[in-house]
């Protein structure tokens, strides 16, 4: 008789949500360690604005899910002593622009901390910002703010993308022991992707992007809220006979010049697509890193696609403000004319 034992069925993988891998990296968390907590304004029985903490009072408690008043500084200082006393709070700021209250805690102390004691009394401290535009929001409601916080030495920047990094960032950001601000686009809470809760794919750790494209007439460096569109014009530029690659960040800081560098060698051009305003944001310090350690591979500038240096539109107008498929191919456009 054979003693060989029958494989294991394989769980299907299903269309899930960005909201359920964030939901569910939380909770995993949670159960892995008594010492994730989540604090937040209405985190609690309402479950997050956005409902990604949804359940979580239920099944740990108010005293591991826990809601605040509508005190921005007040629930960024309290993570602050939660951590100093080992437990690993996990914050919500309900929308971007609510968050700024909170700086002054965020740059002076969750920044420092670390740093001012000598690696003694780290803050794993895991700041949850939903951010960007894309969804009809009004002002206060779709701000990008990542250039604050990358600004900041101290700060472990992070933004998904697709539904598996929203789970397996998280996951990674929870157990840091360095403060990590996990800013998650909010026009993507809803986008799906074929994935198994139960199984999530293998996510590399925090500092390390990803090529989404292959390509080799010009690189799109992009993170967040940004990657779908960049996917959506590299299709599109197949009309005009050119071949994008599409590079997905996942982490402003640390930032992963090896693999960003190695793109752009490749193809000799470059584009940097972000919401946030151009002047002073993210894309002016991504495209000075690629220019210093590319130069002599480069065919053309290194070119920005931005949202405009203006305070976020109404609603009506945001599509013009955001980056779109037109925009970044006029961009490549004219990387095609510099090279001639």
């Amino acid at each position: 008789m054979s003693t060989a034992t029958a494989p294991a069925p394989v769980t299907a993988r299903k269309p899930a949500t960005m909201a359920q891998a964030l939901n569910r990296a939380l909770r995993d968390a949670m159960a892995a360690d008594p010492a994730v907590h989540v604090l937040g304004e209405d985190v609690g029985a309402l479950g997050g604005v956005f409902r990604i903490t949804d359940g979580l009072t239920k099944e740990f408690g108010e005293t591991r899910c826990t809601d605040t008043p509508l005190a921005e500084a007040g629930i960024l200082g309290t993570a602050v002593g939660m951590a100093m006393y080992g437990l690993r709070p996990v914050v919500e700021m309900q929308f971007d622009a609510f968050a700024y209250p909170s700086f002054e805690q965020l740059i002076s102390h969750v920044a420092k901390m670390r740093n001012r004691t000598r690696g003694a009394v780290p803050l794993p401290i895991t700041i949850r910002v939903p951010y960007g535009g894309g969804i009809g929001g009004v002002e206060h409601h779709s701000d990008s703010s990542e250039a604050y916080y990358l600004h900041t030495p101290g700060l472990h920047v992070v933004t998904p993308a697709t539904v598996g990094d929203a789970y397996g960032l998280l996951r990674a950001a929870i157990a840091s022991d360095d403060p990590v601000v996990f800013l998650e686009p909010k026009r993507l809470y809803w986008s799906k992707d074929d994935w198994n809760p139960d199984e999530p794919a293998a996510v590399e750790p925090i500092g390390r992007a990803v090529v989404r494209r292959p390509g080799r007439s010009a690189t799109l460096i992009t993170y967040g809220p940004s990657l779908p569109v960049c996917l959506e014009a590299a299709e599109a530029a197949r009309e005009e006979g050119w071949d994008l690659e599409v590079l997905d960040l996942r982490s402003l800081v640390p930032f992963d010049d090896e693999t960003v560098a190695a793109a752009v060698r490749r193809t000799g051009r470059a584009v940097v697509v972000h919401e946030s305003a151009g002047f002073g944001g993210a894309g002016a310090e991504i495209a000075a890193r690629v220019t210093e350690r590319c130069f002599h591979h480069l065919e053309a500038p290194v070119l920005r696609v931005a949202g405009f240096d203006i305070p976020y539109p109404p609603p009506m107008l945001e599509r013009h403000h955001l980056p779109s498929v037109d925009r970044i191919l006029d961009a490549v456009g004219r990387l095609q004319w510099e090279a001639r």
